[in-house]
């Protein structure tokens, strides 16, 4: 008797299935999800069921008896110290990462970086998207060309795991995900059936071999990794790359690690010879920082371990329109409104009259409460047209009665900025008080709310006239 078929539909954010097609998933409550596929219904009757023997499994052990080594696995380093820092110390021996980001962002260049830093591992490159011609060039370019890189480009998954059976790689790479397609389901490559299928068998075999796999997924126009969320949580890393293409910098930021922390990121910058490391971006993103420019404040963030400078640029003037504009490129843009409200309610300024426009340089996102004091001081600056100098650098928090609160890393933060030559820090009073390190050199000023802020700005003015 032949084989059944029927339509069902399956939400691509979470992958519930209903049997008629609606504008909005009844799980998930997400619009607009929901994707046809046709399934292949075998028949009830004569259905043969299978033997189960119990070697067919793995066996329960004492969770105090496993092995540290086997808990945790063999790492391999990339050689690249960036990407080694967002993996949480490299790439541990039978796991699987995710690594998304926009098209054109450098994911293919990255892997072929690897590819060609991991000399003494044998390297399996599975792409779905590219000729062997195109990749050969692009290897060329790179000085990736090694007798250790094998290259598949295939999108038939049994292709692929045969291949590995063959070949037993260290490293599997695959570019992408979406592209890979299991002959057995009639779903059309990219569906949501089709990536929970591949991925499953892949990862089956990852664990089972005990190779490190790397797979490369795209993204929607909602910058999202696209397929199920399932994916996300079938992986034990997902890497997202950050970044216009427009721009050199790079960042590539840890989401979601079994094996360390998701706080760390790793900044590169995009060169004609592929991507280069950047180890210092504290000193990166602060090298072409004006001096003596109204507007412009130095901030301090954590990612992770790591104190990271950058500079927050704000630009307040008068507005010739009703409504005036709000724009904020790297803040939250519901801070910016309350903290420009702190400033107003407190200080007696106006800005309901004025656009006020905020950037952080270097695309990165200023996510923690940290940045406050120093945003308060580049829109103050802007406002009376206060020039800041140079050597002098902001961190704290602001809360709404226009008080500055304390911060965690603090002593990180400022060794940070002795390093890269800070000679006034801007501090929480009580922080400042009872900070133990305090690095030679520099002056730490201890500030009680933004109204002591704007007075030290005034005064900072008049010193230097």
């Amino acid at each position: 008797m032949a084989d059944k078929t029927k339509t069902i539909y399956v939400c691509s954010a979470c992958g519930a299935t209903q049997s008629k097609w609606s504008g909005q998933c009844r799980e998930c409550g997400e619009w607009n999800t929901m994707e046809e596929e046709v399934q292949i219904a075998s028949p009830a009757k004569g259905k043969v069921q299978k033997s189960v023997h119990p070697e067919d499994f793995t066996g329960a052990v004492k969770l105090c008896e496993i092995q540290e080594e086997a808990l945790f696995g063999e790492r391999y380093q990339t050689g690249i110290g960036e990407l080694d820092r967002a993996l949480g110390g490299g790439i541990v021996r039978g796991s699987i990462a995710l690594i998304s980001g926009e098209p054109g962002i450098g994911k293919s260049t990255l892997l072929l970086q690897i590819c060609k830093e991991m000399k003494n591992l044998k390297v399996l490159y599975v792409s779905g998207e590219e000729s062997q011609l195109q990749i050969k060039m692009r290897a060329k370019r790179l000085s990736a060309l090694s007798e250790n890189i094998y290259l598949q480009c295939e999108t038939d998954i049994d292709g692929i795991l045969a291949e590995i059976e063959r070949i037993a790689p260290d490293i599997l790479i695959i570019d992408s995900v979406q592209t890979m397609q299991d002959a057995a389901l009639s779903s059309a490559p990219g569906s949501t059936t089709q990536v929970k299928a591949c991925t499953a068998r892949i990862l089956s075999q990852t664990k089972r071999v005990g190779f490190s796999t790397i797979l490369v997924g795209h993204v929607n126009k909602d910058g999202v990794i696209a397929g199920p969320k399932l994916l996300e949580h079938m992986v034990d890393v997902v890497l997202y790359f950050e970044g216009e293409r427009t721009q050199s910098c790079r960042i590539l930021r840890a989401i979601k690690n079994r094996y360390g922390s998701t706080n760390e990121i790793g900044l590169f910058e995009m060169t004609d010879s592929g991507l280069e490391e950047v180890p210092d971006p504290s000193r990166r993103l602060l090298e072409d920082s004006p001096k003596q420019v109204p507007g412009s404040c130095p901030v301090c963030l954590m990612e992770g371990t790591r104190p990271i400078m950058t500079e927050v640029q704000a630009l307040v003037t008068k507005s010739p329109f009703p409504n005036p504009k709000r724009l904020s490129n790297g803040v939250d843009y519901n801070r910016t409104s309350m903290l420009l409200a702190v400033l107003e309610k407190r200080l007696g300024l106006r800005f309901f009259d004025k656009d006020v426009y905020l950037n952080v340089v270097g695309g990165l996102k200023l996510d923690e409460t940290a940045a406050d004091l120093g945003i308060c001081t580049a829109l103050l600056s802007s406002t009376l047209d206060l020039s800041l100098p140079g050597s002098l650098i902001a961190i704290g928090e602001v809360g709404l009665s226009g008080e500055c609160r304390t911060i965690g890393d603090s002593d990180l933060r400022v060794a940070e900025a002795a390093r890269l030559g800070f000679e006034t820090i801007l501090l929480p009073k009580k922080q400042a008080e009872r900070l133990k390190k305090k690095p030679a050199g520099v002056k730490l000023v201890g500030v009680r709310s933004v109204y002591e802020l704007l007075q030290i700005l005034k005064e900072g003015r008049d010193g230097e006239a």
